[in-house]
């Protein structure tokens, strides 16, 4: 005997398929920071970011992410030039990065070919040994 739908249920039914079909798509193409690592070097920092793509191709990777303060200034960029499609997720480094002295809070964001800039980034409190995707060696 089939199970049908009526009612509420249908309506429930109905707003979780939508969410499912529609909510994946909006996410589909965005670069995911998976975790940032900061290690300062004396003045310098060198900065490890890792990330998760569904790469398919040339017209279509992460192709670069950068460090921001928090007015949105970029302090560094690392450009990826090449898909890795068959390296997921993968982690790259930006060393030599000059971050002021009285910056305290900065934020890494990704992008990616097609999409540009992801909504996602990580906020990371330099004051901090750890937090939510971020870790900080002084």
């Amino acid at each position: 005997m089939k199970k049908r739908f009526t009612g509420k249920s249908a309506g429930v039914a109905v707003w979780f398929l939508f969410c499912g079909i529609f909510g994946s798509m909006a996410f589909a193409g965005d670069v995911a920071i998976m975790k940032v690592k900061f290690e300062q070097r004396g003045d310098r920092w060198n900065v490890n970011t890792t990330l998760r793509h569904a790469d398919t191709g040339w017209s279509h990777y992460a192709d670069a992410w950068r460090v921001v303060d928090e007015k949105g200034k970029v302090l560094g960029t690392r450009t990826l030039y090449h898909p890795h499609e068959k390296e997921q997720p993968f982690t790259r480094n930006l060393s030599d990065l000059r971050i002021p002295a009285d910056t305290v809070i900065v934020f890494v964001e990704a992008h990616d070919k097609l999409h540009g800039w992801s909504k996602q980034r990580v906020r990371v409190d330099l004051r901090k040994t750890r937090g939510e995707r971020f870790e900080v060696r002084r």
